[in-house]
């Protein structure tokens, strides 16, 4: 019933198809890395960029991270460890304009482990789990930004 009052008003959902035009036409650029490279994908999705069509803003990032040890065994080692990943983010018109930038940032932890393989692939779920989060923040601050 609430779906078909919403619909009368010409209310259309945020995450519907079509219900942001200005966010699909963002080409995204970031650094040449895994974390770039995952956080361009994430944002790609996260703005629905339409490949098809002009972009008429870029979006560059430029990413650091640091690892924090957390909690020691009694060998020395640590059981977990605090992924940092900041990103500062500018919006550029592809024509005039003034370009618009912000900073975000991404903390979480993640278990440590005493196989080398697994203490990779527990590092990268750290990292894909940053470049979403990222992602999430960068487009609601673009969401935020574009509607004033």
């Amino acid at each position: 019933m609430a779906g078909l009052l919403t619909s009368a008003c010409g209310f259309t959902p945020m995450y519907a198809t079509g219900g942001a035009p200005v966010m699909s036409r963002i080409a995204v650029t970031a650094e040449d890395n895994r974390l770039g490279y995952r956080l361009r994908e994430q944002l790609e999705d996260s703005l629905g960029w339409d490949r098809g069509s002009q972009p008429a803003w870029r979006l560059t990032t430029l990413t650091e991270q640091s690892r924090r040890p957390l909690g020691r065994r009694i060998d020395d080692t640590a059981t977990r460890y605090e992924l940092t990943v900041r990103t500062a983010w500018t919006l550029t018109p592809t024509g005039a304009g003034t370009p618009l930038t912000g900073v975000e940032t991404a903390t979480l932890t993640y278990a440590a482990a005493d196989q080398p393989y697994a203490a990779i692939a527990a590092q990268q779920d750290g990292e894909d789990r940053a470049a979403a989060e990222l992602a999430r923040l960068i487009r609601l601050d673009i969401l935020r930004a574009l509607s004033q």
